[in-house]
């Protein structure tokens, strides 16, 4: 943002892949609690705000990277943790036990750095592949960055947090969408785009490949005249099947 732009808070979300039995790939999802101010009752992917402990630590482990963009990925790893249970971007494959302990100790502490120190876990937070880079241009908006990562095939354990979420699931992007449009789950105008762009992938490899065509740049949604109607639109060179929809349709969060 420039100087005098809106004042923005720095956050990271991290859409996780699962391979299925058979079909697309699933997407791990949180269901916020209808009390929070953002995206209150929302279908979303993991994530948070950066705070200044995942800035300590980027600037010490990954101190090559651009501090906004390090500071995001530990921000969506600690998120992940926290709001799911699932601990990802480790060097050694982490048990079910050791990542409730984790989580745990999370809540406790309130940072990542003391967790990897008791368990002696090593990131590779290079593991999150840069995805996009959301931010609405308003006063106190989330300036997002999102990740994927690639867990490769078979269950594993999650558990939601209860506080900020109400329900975590599986699902191909697809489904998701069907499930919003059926009214069994709503999604904010974000997370509607970005489905609709990952129901196009048949492997995480393929969402690489596409991101590989598409240099991240921040979005900043805006409103368009179309038709006579007002639209929430975004570029249309980004990767976006959709580039928008009618306003009054749209959820904004």
């Amino acid at each position: 943002m420039p100087a005098d732009g809106p004042r923005v808070i720095p956050a990271a979300t991290l859409v996780i892949f699962r391979g299925a039995a058979d079909g697309p790939p699933e997407v791990l999802m949180v269901q916020r609690a209808k009390e929070m101010r953002f995206a209150g009752g929302a279908a979303v992917f993991p994530g948070g705000r950066v705070d200044a402990a995942d800035r300590e630590l980027a600037r010490r482990i990954l101190p090559g990277e651009a501090e906004e963009i390090a500071a995001a990925r530990i921000a969506a790893i600690r998120e992940t943790l926290e709001e799911t249970g699932l601990m990802v971007a480790t060097t050694a494959p982490v048990s079910p036990a050791e990542a409730a302990g984790a989580r745990a100790m999370l809540l406790e502490q309130g940072s990542l750095a003391p967790v990897l120190k008791h368990f002696g876990w090593h990131l590779e937070p290079q593991r999150l592949a840069l995805y996009a880079h959301w931010c609405p241009p308003w006063e106190g908006a989330f300036d997002t960055r999102f990740f994927v990562i690639d867990l490769g095939t078979g269950a594993v354990d999650i558990e939601v947090d209860a506080t900020e979420n109400t329900r975590l699931f599986w699902t191909s992007a697809a489904e998701a969408l069907a499930m919003a449009d059926r009214g069994e789950i709503s999604v904010i105008f974000p997370t509607r785009r970005n489905l609709e762009r990952l129901a196009r992938f048949a492997s995480h490899e393929e969402a690489l490949e596409d991101i590989a065509r598409h240099p991240v740049r921040r979005i900043h949604p805006r409103i368009e005249i179309r038709d006579g109607a007002e639209w929430l639109t975004i570029p249309a060179d980004l990767g976006y099947p959709v580039d928008g929809q009618p306003r009054a349709t749209a959820q904004r969060g």
